[in-house]
């Protein structure tokens, strides 16, 4: 696949499509991956909600169920699908339409019904590589709330 550069450095075509979610939460954006029916949507507007109750920094929808990724200098940069920009699923309502971002740069990323999901993780299992990038994870177990797990993450230091 062709990428050209703009002139600040990022693509000017979307990288490859994931099934994931993404939010913009203060500079970095959370990737939200996981089976279909795992919760990816549901966590993506639990950390909007956060932001909006001044749980987390102010946070925004970047896409919901496809995203692009790209590789950007040492960083992972995050896109909503075109198609799918500013729309996202909430249970029970339906597709929505809300603000959205144009782009982010990953920080974290939270991996949902995780088979490696533990108390007391071992170090090697909460980061990931992505395209050569290593970014900090979270697996989350399948029956444990995601949201309490990330609005930790990001709102605390490791001891």
């Amino acid at each position: 696949m062709s990428q050209g550069r703009l002139n600040d450095g990022r693509l000017n075509e979307a990288g490859p499509s994931v099934h994931a979610s993404a939010v913009k939460v203060g500079q970095m954006a959370v990737l939200i991956r996981g089976p279909s029916g795992s919760g990816k949507s549901r966590l993506a507007f639990d950390l909007i909600m956060a932001g909006r109750s001044g749980m987390v920094e102010r946070a925004v929808l970047v896409g919901d169920d496809r995203v692009h990724l790209a590789t950007v200098g040492n960083e992972i940069e995050v896109r909503p699908a075109p198609a799918l920009a500013g729309l996202i699923e909430i249970r029970g309502l339906g597709i929505r339409r809300c603000d959205f971002a144009e782009h982010a740069t990953v920080g974290l990323v939270v991996d949902l019904d995780a088979a490696d999901a533990e108390r007391l993780p071992p170090a090697e299992s909460l980061k990931t590589s992505i395209f050569g990038v290593e970014i900090p994870r979270i697996p989350v177990g399948r029956d444990y709330s995601p949201l309490p797990l990330v609005v930790a993450a990001l709102t605390t230091t490791k001891s």
